[in-house]
């Protein structure tokens, strides 16, 4: 879709909500640690409904366009990781191709579902992500299985697969099921930032393919991946991380998970309320 400039001045409070979406998000995904997918999904998604967009296809393109976004953000980060040591090859091979598939998989079917099924997978996985940090019940219920090679693939199978669903590079459902194996915090994070770029990838392929032919979406738009989104929020959070990550540092580790925890349940009721009004 080729938009002149009269239509592109039209569209100035996308592009302004857009731009806050970067600002809020790159912000949260400096202070809470995370790859931001989980921050902006629910707020890109209400910045589309706030510009009116139809509430079926908001929530197909705030994932999809999440998932783009991730893609130069988590090369860097394993890059970075990778330079570092902390990146465990022998992992990351056990978990790509099937992370890879569980989410091309999700990505490809998402279209088949509605706005609100996607809201209602989104918030229980936030609250079941929640609890995790708050009580460690993985790390108990799973620790004994970090032998298995079998166990690893069923895992990235399903973290791929909800991946897609959700919007996000997978981080925090890779690392907490990392560390429940018995892997370091550090090569957790650094092995979950290389597994995250194959969930984009693989998540933005589905999400380009499913929402290909759909009518009613923002303008510029390749299926469900919307690239001024791609370009406005990821450029803003890129450049509003350090500010997030600067308040971090003046956090306490406990209070960051306090935080993080408490973030992900008000999410998760804004999705449910969302599901119940509608």
């Amino acid at each position: 879709m080729i938009l002149d400039l009269a239509s592109l001045a039209a569209y100035w409070p996308f592009l302004l909500g857009l731009l806050a979406t970067g600002f809020v998000s790159g912000v949260a995904a400096g202070l809470l640690g995370i790859g931001g997918g989980a921050v902006i999904v629910p707020v890109l998604a209400n910045a589309l409904l706030l510009l009116g967009y139809d509430t079926d296809v908001v929530q197909h393109v705030a994932v999809g366009s999440s998932l783009a976004i991730i893609i130069p953000t988590g090369i860097m980060s394993a890059r970075a990781h990778f330079k570092r040591g902390s990146l465990d090859m022998r992992i990351l091979k056990l978990w790509a191709p099937l992370v890879v598939l569980g989410t091309l998989v999700g990505g490809l079917i998402a279209g088949w579902f509605s706005g609100d099924v996607l809201r209602i997978i989104f918030a229980v996985m936030a609250f079941l992500i929640a609890a995790n940090i708050l009580f460690a019940w993985q790390t108990r219920l799973m620790g004994h299985l970090s032998g298995s090679a079998t166990t690893h693939r069923v895992m990235a199978l399903i973290v791929g697969f909800l991946s897609a669903f959700m919007g996000i590079g997978g981080g925090s459902l890779t690392v907490p099921t990392l560390v429940a194996f018995g892997e370091t915090m550090h090569k957790a994070v650094g092995t979950s930032a290389a597994i995250g770029v194959g969930i984009a990838l693989a998540g933005t392929v589905g999400y380009v393919a499913s929402g290909w032919s759909v009518a009613g979406l923002p303008p510029l738009s390749l299926g469900y991946v919307n690239l001024v989104a791609l370009v406005l929020v990821g450029g803003m959070a890129a450049l509003c991380a350090p500010l997030g990550a600067a308040l971090a540092h003046r956090m306490s580790q406990q209070t960051l998970k306090y935080v993080f925890a408490a973030f992900l349940v008000a999410v998760g009721l804004n999705m449910l309320w969302k599901v119940l009004a509608g």
